[in-house]
This record gives C-alpha cells, sequence and structure tokens, in this order.
C-alpha cells in the first residue's frame, strides 16, 4: 500500500491544474482536480480503493457511486472491501430495463456513496435520493477530495453523514481568491 501522504503527492501532481475554470456549480476557481487524471491511474486507484475501505463505516452492505466519475471509485473500493457496488447513472436509461442504475439494491441495504470531488455536494444528494427510492438507507457520503466550498455542510445538512479522504489543504492547495 502507498502510504496516504504518498496518494495524496501522486493526486496532486497528476490532477491538480492552475489557471482559471468554472467548475459544475457555475463558480470561477483558480484551481481545478481533473478526477480523471488520479482515476485512470492504476497504483491512485488501487490505494484509493483500500482507503475506501478502511472508511466504509459498519455495517455497510452496498458501495454506489455515480456515472462517470463514482464508477472507477466504487470498483475499486468494491474489490479491495469485497462488498458489492452499485452504478447510479445521470438520466434514466430509456431502453431495456429502463432503470436509473445498475446492479442489485433492496430495502435492507445500508449504502456508503462513493464521490470523486466535493465542492457543493448537490450531485452526490440527489444520487442519495435515488437510493432512497428504493428504499434502501444511506449510511455515509465519502469523497475522495473536499474541496471545502460547502459540501460538507449541505450534506449534513440533508442528514447524511460526510468524510473524505482528503481535503484541498492536504494536497497542497491554496484556498481560492476568485470562488
Amino acid at each position: 500500500m502507498i502510504e496516504r501522504n504518498e496518494i495524496a503527492r501522486r493526486i496532486a501532481e497528476t490532477a491538480v491544474l492552475h489557471g482559471k475554470f468554472t467548475l459544475r456549480s457555475g463558480r470561477t476557481s483558480n484551481y481545478y482536480i481533473d478526477k480523471y487524471r488520479f482515476s485512470t491511474q492504476p497504483d491512485i486507484l488501487r490505494a484509493l480503493g483500500e482507503l475506501f475501505t478502511a472508511a466504509l463505516p459498519a455495517p455497510t452492505t452496498l458501495l454506489a457511486g455515480a456515472e462517470l466519475g463514482g464508477i472507477p471509485l466504487v470498483s475499486t473500493a468494491s474489490m479491495a472491501s469485497g462488498i458489492p457496488c452499485l452504478f447510479i447513472r445521470n438520466a434514466k436509461k430509456e431502453y431495456g430495463t429502463a432503470k436509473m442504475h445498475e446492479g442489485s439494491i433492496g430495502s435492507d441495504d445500508k449504502v456508503v456513496i462513493l464521490e470523486d470531488v466535493a465542492t457543493t455536494g448537490g450531485q452526490v444528494i440527489e444520487a442519495a435520493r435515488t437510493i432512497e427510492e428504493q428504499g434502501a438507507e444511506v449510511v455515509a457520503i465519502i469523497a475522495v477530495i473536499d474541496r471545502q466550498e460547502g459540501a460538507r455542510e449541505a450534506v449534513e445538512a440533508a442528514g447524511y453523514a460526510f468524510d473524505a479522504l482528503f481535503t484541498v489543504a492536504e494536497l497542497g492547495v491554496e484556498a481560492d481568491s476568485t470562488a
């Protein structure tokens, strides 16, 4: 296993970009964390699976991740933990089974949603509600990186436990002066 501080260094060198960026929330930022740059690196992905496994609350019976960024994360965490996973679609498919998710979910499941980069928390809260519509309980939301721009507060205000493997400060990123 790669040490935690080495994982943070690898994520920072691989995925933190500097410049002027517009975030999903519409806000501007002087840095951007390109989740695909870290989630496509096998050493980082393997290590994240182990970190997620160590952070899972008991009793977690199902892991969930939203497309597209959450899929590699939930897959590696599922392999590391042995806990089945669920893929949440951004939009209901209009063919075949016409489901909003792929994988099995039951009303007795205790679900942890894995998120890549948490900024405002809006998308992951929507994913949590999709899971609850199936009758399952969302026991926690765990992000790889918390940008520390309100996601924790929004997720907790919505009634969910929130954790992050890293904060932007731990990646060596200075707070946004333009956000």
